[in-house]
């Protein structure tokens, strides 16, 4: 088995630390090659990944290769090196609004090809990846399924689900930690200390999202569990209401959504 990883930005190291650590592949069957040389370099000695000087020299008889660069950058990247891609190497790609039939486009080999939207939670194994497949044998999509799984939850979907779900998952934890940050400001306006209230405002948006999952109730049962009548904590919903928080989210995701569509060319 030889897994050939091209770029080793924040969401390539995630991924692999979470294929490493759960041993699903060993860090001699992992190549790697970034345009970072020195990041490159650093990475293959922490993990003992295997560094590459090209990137036609990291594909050389792989099995698979993750593309995990910008969209911005994944034409020309794999411009790089499609002229020496084998036919049935396994094409697994990243990108945001990067569509399957732009890759089987780039490549035109016919290689299978697997889209995936992760998230950067995928670093402590606690992202969302949802994944779709064109031209995959079966057991190359459970391989990949099973790999992704090691980052946390995974969702097989249709191609245009995973460019909606990426719209919720790889944008909504920006969206968190704006709301996590504008809870640990009110905190400090509050009394509390900067470090004490940036965690307790994590610990409570993880708290919660965990307990609804583990539970199983609906987010407006467990939200109407807190609001005691007269309470404290319904006056805080009516502001958070009143203030469009819920509008304001909605509008962040189909703004995304457009953009994405912008990016791609509308086939996203």
């Amino acid at each position: 088995m030889v897994f050939s990883v091209i770029g080793i930005g924040n969401m390539g190291q995630a991924l692999v630390g979470g294929f490493l650590r759960k041993g699903l592949l060993k860090p001699d069957q992992i190549r790697i090659y970034d345009l970072d040389q020195d990041k490159m370099k650093i990475f293959a000695q922490k993990t003992g990944c295997v560094a590459c000087a090209s990137a036609v020299e990291a594909i050389d008889r792989a099995d698979y290769i993750l593309i995990a660069v910008k969209p911005q950058v994944f034409d020309r990247t794999v411009d790089s090196f499609s002229h020496k891609l084998p036919g049935d190497t396994v094409i697994i790609s990243i990108a945001a609004s990067v569509s399957v039939s732009r890759i089987i486009h780039l490549v035109h080999k016919g290689n299978p090809i697997v889209r995936v939207m992760p998230n950067t939670p995928a670093l402590v194994g606690a992202g969302v990846s949802a994944i779709c497949f064109d031209g995959v044998a079966p057991e190359q999509e459970l391989f990949v399924l099973n790999l992704f799984k090691t980052c946390g939850l995974v969702v097989p979907c249709d191609e245009k689900t995973l460019d909606a779900i990426g719209c919720v998952s790889a944008t909504g934890p920006a969206y968190v930690m704006v709301f996590i940050e504008a809870m640990a400001d009110a905190a400090v306006r509050l009394g509390i200390t900067r470090k004490a209230a940036y965690e307790i405002a994590a610990m409570t948006v993880m708290g919660s999202g965990r307990m609804m999952l583990e539970t199983g109730m609906h987010p407006a049962v467990l939200k109407d569990q807190v609001c005691s009548p007269g309470g404290t904590t319904i006056e805080g919903v009516v502001a958070l209401e009143k203030f469009g928080l819920r509008t304001a989210v909605e509008e962040a995701i189909f703004a995304s959504d457009s953009k994405s569509k912008k990016m791609s060319g509308g086939d996203a």
